[in-house]
């Protein structure tokens, strides 16, 4: 008899044996399967297989039902499901969940289907004639396949209630219903037209040949693919994919946002429109349906290039050949709820599993790939020209100290800028204007006894959204009706302060009222499809100005955009975050990258209080190598990551003493734990100190190893007895301090 170690859906890693039916054939590690649990029916996945011991024989619970015929998860991914439960500190189930989606975990899910008519026997006039007397309806839909000239129709087209109609017509031996698949496509509308690889310079042709070259290597290094924007990787990419892919394999490509994934959708959808196979897209945007369908096209290797963010990294593609990680360097590969795992990171750990290349591409790249190119862990090549000929644009630093407030713009748009969107507008150029901080005001104030209305949950001032005349919460999306008197003094003089996107767009249409404008940030990005609309309408010139967040800096190729304005630099760069001068050079960077893009220069105007920041005059003369030289001996001199691992213990609960004093008493157990290449902080409130209704406390640890520091706290949470309204959060590798 044969055992079967099931993983029990649910938050808990509960591992149970159970026995194998002798009727049952087909139970392998990863497949699906229904087992009895506590009198009840459960659901779980088949870990691994072994021999039954004389001493469990007849003591087994047995497996139910086998509810897929096959593995649903290769051998591959359930070693990356196991390494990143680990390292990461989190539920293997969890670590499961991302590897089958809900949709695909359902039993009563199933691909889609629809009926069509076929005519199988074409009546005789006569007939006809009789059937328009006896049954019309039999008649006028017989009538069609002629009139249409068409042997099969939808049964749909025939309008409602034609089922038995038609059913009776089958009876007669006129018709037959036939069943058939329908893709649920998230792209069904769009239309992709063939498009040709491109002459590649010297540069782009010397890295093409080394990614190829290390895919025919036994164990390919990760290549860090530096290149600076506008430098042609994404043709790179086209043309590796497109040889790898000839050789039989598949590729996985993974970009930061769902904002990038339409564009590089376009871009491989169109290189590839005349292939025997799908590109198919993963991203959390995919209605059930889309998900369904396009995760078991990718499974049976009808799609064999995948598209999507950070989750795309668990895509059951098989036989993988390449992994692109686009923008390596961008935050969102990083995900801020549990598992918190890193989207890049377990690309190069599965490129490994896989034994295929990984290319890391970015115009700035991380510290921490720097670092491991640098140390041998990664192979380099870089890009230094653009791909066009073209100079990058040039960039001036405005101090808006001197600019003081004009009337116009408010301290907003400076005058410089003003003047240079005109121009640009005058010659019928685009404009991108950055500003990362969406809704209209950052707060409302009252300006007669200092109160600031602040969010019943969070400990963060409510931002007022015109568009909804909601005051919002950004942390948790508590909203509140905006009062017209201040809640504490009853003065009318409250009064918003601060601006967001939306205060922005409106002094826009003022300013430049013959302009289109258009905006994007996350309020307009929740509705479907609304950034692939507008940038292609962008890219259309149906719009002048592009306002938006963090989402329109990288990625994005627009030929006509010669003018790129940063609103505020000064955003991201004050906050307790070790990482905020990197983060700040690489968002200036790579958003100045957008402008001088085809055949026209380019200009970028970044309006800052601090202009001697040397993150900023670093991102001036485009100096990646400057930058992170400077910032990495600061790194090494204060241990910080890449030169060491930070992991962050938080303690939540809706009772702060009691958040406190369970940080505190666990802050004493730690202290008996850790080695001493590890380095603590004292408890301490977190820098946002209340979230979603809770109180929240952090300890910090810094040492060589992120997997001794996952396991110390690891083990410190398994042994301490934490209330029931106390939960501890464990961050490995955190990229988010807040």
């Amino acid at each position: 008899m044969q055992v079967a170690k099931v993983l029990i859906d649910g938050q808990s890693d509960l591992i149970l044996d159970y026995a194998i039916p002798p009727d049952m054939v087909g139970v392998l590690p990863g497949c699906r399967v229904q087992i009895p649990i506590r009198n009840k029916k459960s659901t779980g996945t088949v870990l691994s297989l072994s021999d039954s011991s004389p001493d469990w024989e007849g003591r087994l619970k047995a497996i139910l039902k086998l509810i897929d015929p096959e593995p649903l998860i290769s051998t591959t991914l359930m070693q990356l499901a196991n390494w990143a439960a680990d390292y990461y500190s989190v539920a293997l189930d969890q670590m499961i969940r991302c590897l089958l989606p809900e949709t695909i975990r359902q039993e009563n899910t199933a691909e889609k289907k629809r009926k069509i008519v076929s005519i199988k026997q074409s009546p005789s006039k006569e007939e006809i004639h009789a059937l328009y007397k006896k049954a019309p309806r039999q008649a006028q839909i017989l009538d069609l396949f002629s009139t249409l000239k068409q042997t099969c129709i939808p049964l749909s087209e025939f309008g409602p209630g034609a089922l038995s109609i038609v059913r009776s017509l089958e009876t007669k031996g006129y018709v037959d219903i036939i069943e058939e698949s329908v893709k649920r496509d998230p792209h069904a509308n769009d239309e992709f037209t063939q498009s040709s690889p491109l002459h590649l310079n010297e540069q782009q042709q010397k890295a093409l040949e080394f990614i190829l070259d290390s895919a025919k290597e036994d164990s390919p290094r990760p290549v860090l693919l530096q290149g600076v924007t506008g430098s042609g990787k994404t043709e790179v990419y086209l043309q590796a994919v497109s040889r790898i892919v000839a050789s039989g394999k598949s590729a996985l490509i993974m970009v930061p946002e769902i904002s990038l994934t339409p564009q590089t959708v376009q871009r491989f959808k169109s290189r590839f429109a005349n292939e025997d196979f799908s590109v198919a897209v993963l991203h959390s945007l995919l209605s059930d349906g889309e998900r369904f369908d396009e995760w078991h096209a990718i499974r049976s290797g009808k799609a064999r290039i995948v598209v999507g963010p950070r989750s795309a990294v668990f895509a059951p593609l098989a036989n993988l050949g390449i992994i692109i990680v686009d923008e390596e360097h961008d935050a969102s590969y990083k995900q801020e709820s549990s598992p918190r795992y890193h989207g890049r990171d377990l690309a190069v750990l599965r490129g490994h599993l896989e034994k295929c290349p990984v290319v890391l591409g970015s115009a700035t790249p991380s510290l921490e790939s720097i670092h491991n190119a640098q140390s041998g862990k990664y192979s380099i090549v870089k890009i230094t020209e653009r791909a066009d000929g073209q100079s990058l644009p040039l960039i001036r630093i405005l101090d808006m100290r001197l600019e003081g407030k004009n009337k116009s713009g408010l301290g907003i748009i400076s005058e410089r800028l003003r003047v240079s969107i005109d121009k640009r507008l005058e010659k019928h150029e685009q404009v991108i204007l950055l500003l990362n901080r969406r809704g209209f005001a950052r707060s409302l104030q009252c300006p007669d006894c200092g109160h600031v209305l602040t969010c019943l949950h969070c400990s963060l001032p409510l931002t007022y959204h015109q568009t909804d005349d909601r005051l919002m919460c950004h942390l948790c999306g508590f909203k509140s009706l905006t009062p017209r008197v201040c809640p504490e003094c009853k003065s009318s003089n409250i009064m918003l302060q601060g601006y967001g996107t939306q205060k922005v767009e409106e002094l826009l249409h003022r300013t430049f009222p013959s302009a289109k404008i258009t905006r994007i940030d996350a309020d307009v990005a929740r509705r479907k499809n609304a950034v692939r609309d507008i940038l292609n309408q962008f890219r259309a010139r149906k719009i002048d100005i592009l306002l938006g967040t963090q989402m329109i800096a990288k990625g994005l190729d627009f030929p006509n955009v010669t003018l790129v304005g940063v609103l505020n630099a000064d955003l991201g760069l004050y906050i307790p975050d070790p990482r905020a001068a990197e983060r700040t050079f690489q968002l200036m960077t790579q958003v100045a990258g957008r402008a001088g893009r085809g055949d026209l220069s380019g200009e970028v105007i970044i309006q800052t209080f601090t202009p001697e920041s040397p993150c900023l005059q670093y991102a001036r003369h485009h100096d990646t190598d400057g930058f992170s030289a400077q910032e990495l001996e600061m790194r090494r001199v204060f241990h910080l990551p890449p030169f060491s691992h930070i992991s962050v213990l938080t303690i939540r609960s809706p009772h702060e003493s009691a958040a406190e004093y369970a940080t505190h008493t666990l802050a004493k157990r730690l202290q008996g734990m850790i080695p001493p290449t590890v380095t603590m902080t004292d408890p301490m409130p977190a820098p946002i100190p209340k979230a979603h209704g809770q109180f929240r406390f952090q300890i910090t640890l810094k040492g060589p190893n992120a997997r001794v520091l996952s396991r110390l706290l690891r083990q410190l949470i398994q042994e301490a007895k934490l209330g029931e309204d106390i939960t501890a959060v464990i961050d490995v590798d955190a990229m988010s301090f807040m």
